[in-house]
């Protein structure tokens, strides 16, 4: 139950020294209330009454009141202690994740792993800090002054409770190796599931234009019901065992009480130590019952502490150091060798072309042939297996491994397939690669992009809510685009364009209806423009051709298209693939 790396955390010691405090305070609080209420119990027994014994009273009741205090100051102290750390927790991986130093593939999370370790994970990891650091020092403080106490009462009843604690603790142990693993499978489905649920997300488009997407759902029930399975699996193992642990601790105490029987009977022992002892015993058993009690409900935490612990401490992805010089008419950059893999397959490979001033370069290839991927690196979000960059940039040079830098970075825009719309208002949402921009400068740029019939509808205009989440205004795929192209217009510094299939789900008469647009937009820019629709190819300067991740065609798009290259070069990969 208990991670030993959780005295790593900032604050741990002093949290674990302080508990370590209120549960010696609360077991002397226990002995001190299990002794008020015995007394008054044996001068009841012996007819004296309580007449004179009020003291006992008050003992008793202000070691009832000090317990609830001090487990009150307890409950607080775990609570601060584990919100601040799993919220330290949560924000370190998110900074990790949102500035692209880490993948939750770097973890061995897969692709939705790690936005689902950020949102639910941290919650299990405040849970389990909760539970096991406390219920651990519990364990190690209570037990040991019960069994003093018991022990200078009635050597007998300390030795039955001493003899039957390792049969409990071994038991435990036996228990935890099939729990971990129970655990660890549960943990592994909810990871296929979320992994599974995000690629259908992903990819929902082309399994409805397929007629799949009732078959995918079918897929995702199976996995939900193996998740399912291997939850209740967990929760039956945890029923039984604390079953089988509240018995061993049964037996002990009936142990007990029949020896204190006994032993009252024949004349051997007073009433006051054994009603003493019989007190205390079940006071021994408490704490390691409430921890195998809560075992089974924080094997989650102590896993998702464990993965969060490796996101936390995956190595962080290199950062290139390029020259800040803004991109401009006379700038370069060679591609040279460029590979990227994905574990045993090749998306890229040997890839090598170079571009110059403010080309528009165009990116077409049948599907899978590594359009989107390299999109990806040269926006600087994927590190290849190997090769290099070589940027020229004013009076500046330089060799990097990769494009994630923030010199490049900052001179990038990147709009993908379905652009991501926060829940924000239209205005805010215009204006997130520049803040600061005035109001009038938002709305020229919502005017310039064609949002005007949209802002008219709109309640509020620009100030309406718009993006995921309650209250939200829904907007289309072709309006959602348009507030993307409106944010690259607004933002006049970033020269470098990427453009990653941006009309692949788009109908053609709302993709032709925004082009014009586009195409004003790409006007002084270096553009890359990765799609498998060719009509764009026209209005490029040149075209890459990929097939199965190598650059088969490189030239002039009417040159290319006029002696057949491209038509030949995707219909090859088209056959191969259905050859395949």
């Amino acid at each position: 139950m208990f991670d030993k790396t959780v005295f790593k955390l900032i604050g741990a010691g002093r949290t674990a020294v302080l508990l370590a405090l209120l549960s010696l305070a609360g077991a002397l609080a226990s002995v001190g209330q299990a002794w008020a209420l015995c007394c008054a119990l044996v001068a009841l027994w012996g007819g004296a009454g309580l007449a004179g014994r009020e003291g006992l009273l008050v003992v008793f009741a202000s070691c009832y009141l000090g317990n609830r205090v001090i487990r009150a100051v307890r409950e607080w102290l775990l609570t601060r202690f584990a919100a601040a750390r799993a919220g330290e927790m949560r924000r370190q991986a998110l900074e990790r994740l949102m500035a692209g130093r880490v993948r939750g593939e770097d973890a061995g999370l897969g692709a939705a792993g790690g936005t689902s370790l950020v949102i639910e994970g941290a919650e299990q990891v405040e849970r389990y800090l909760e539970l096991s650091l406390g219920k651990s020092i519990d364990l190690a403080v209570i037990p040991l002054v019960i069994i003093v106490a018991v022990f200078a009462l009635d050597w007998v009843s300390g030795i039955i409770a001493l003899v039957a604690f390792p049969f409990i603790m071994l038991y435990m142990v036996m228990i935890g190796g099939n729990a971990r693993e129970l655990a660890e499978q549960r943990q592994l489905e909810q990871a296929r599931l979320s992994n599974h649920f995000l690629d259908a997300m992903r990819g929902l488009d082309v399994l409805r234009a397929f007629g799949r997407a009732r078959g995918h759902a079918d897929a995702i029930y199976r996995v939900s019901e193996r998740l399912r399975g291997a939850t209740m699996r967990t929760l039956r193992t945890a029923t039984l065992s604390s079953a089988v642990l509240d018995l061993f601790a049964t037996f002990a105490l009936a142990g007990v009480a029949v020896m204190l029987g006994f032993r009252l009977v024949d004349g051997d022992m007073m009433l006051f130590p054994a009603l003493m002892a019989l007190v205390l015993v079940p006071e021994f058993f408490l704490p390691v019952r409430s921890f195998a009690a809560d075992y089974h409900a924080t094997l989650d935490g102590k896993h998702a502490l464990e993965r969060m612990r490796a996101l936390l401490e995956a190595p962080e992805r290199s950062v290139a150091v390029l020259p800040e010089a803004a991109w401009g008419d006379g700038s370069e950059l060679a591609i040279r060798g460029l590979t990227v893999r994905y574990g045993d397959a090749c998306a890229l490979e040997d890839v090598s072309f170079a571009v110059r001033g403010f080309e528009r370069v165009g990116i077409v290839g049948a599907s899978g042939a590594g359009k989107s991927t390299l999109a990806s690196v040269l926006a600087g979000f994927l590190d290849p297996c190997a090769g290099a960059f070589e940027l020229r940039a004013g009076e500046s040079e330089a060799r990097a491994a990769s494009l994630y830098a923030p010199a490049w970075q900052r001179q990038v825009i990147y709009i993908p397939q379905k652009p991501y719309l926060f829940h924000a208002t239209v205005a805010e949402n215009i204006a997130f690669y520049t803040p600061d921009a005035p109001r009038e400068c938002i709305e020229r740029a919502a005017e310039a992009m064609g949002l005007a019939p949209l802002l008219e509808q709109l309640p509020q205009g620009l100030d309406t809510l718009i993006g995921d989440g309650a209250g939200a205004r829904q907007l289309s795929g072709g309006e959602a685009h348009r507030i993307a192209l409106a944010r690259a217009f607004l933002d006049g510094r970033r020269r470098v364009l990427i453009f990653d299939e941006p009309t692949a789900h788009l109908d053609i008469e709302t993709e032709l209806e925004l082009k014009e647009r586009m195409l004003t937009l790409m006007q002084g820019r270096l553009v890359f423009f990765a799609t498998h629709r060719l009509h764009w190819l026209a209005n490029m300067d040149r075209v890459l051709v990929l097939a199965h991740g190598r650059v088969v065609a490189d030239g002039e798009p009417r040159a290319l298209a006029a002696d057949g290259t491209i038509d030949r070069c995707l219909r090859a990969a088209e056959g191969d693939e259905v050859d395949a």
